[in-house]
């Protein structure tokens, strides 16, 4: 089963016919020295941290896939108002979450 996600409260030309709460998505991921010694010669040249863009991707996939799994779990055809989020937990890890209102849609 498809669930439709998106960030708007509300899907144009659908209803919400059920409210299934709150689901939520998280992963948290530290630092690689490979990239951390690349990073640091971007420092010197700027440019973008390629080393830091896939692993902030991979995480962001990675709390998405576990809202879903929720969100699939409660029985919604929809995951609206989805939010993302980061935090620093420790010296060199941070915490990536994504949060939504898992629904069913007509």
């Amino acid at each position: 089963m498809d669930i439709i996600l998106t960030n708007t409260s509300t899907l144009p030309g659908r209803e919400v016919v059920k409210h299934l709460g709150l689901v939520q998505g998280n992963t948290v991921r530290t630092k690689h020295l490979g990239r951390d010694i690349a990073a640091g010669f971007k420092n010197l040249v700027g440019g973008e941290l390629r080393g830091y863009t896939e692993l902030l991707g991979e995480a962001r996939e990675e709390c998405t896939a576990r809202m879903l799994t929720e969100a699939k779990n409660l029985g919604a055809n929809a995951v609206i108002n989805i939010r993302y989020g980061t935090s620093s937990v420790a010296n060199g890890a941070s915490e990536l979450f994504v949060y939504g209102t898992a629904v069913i849609v007509d």
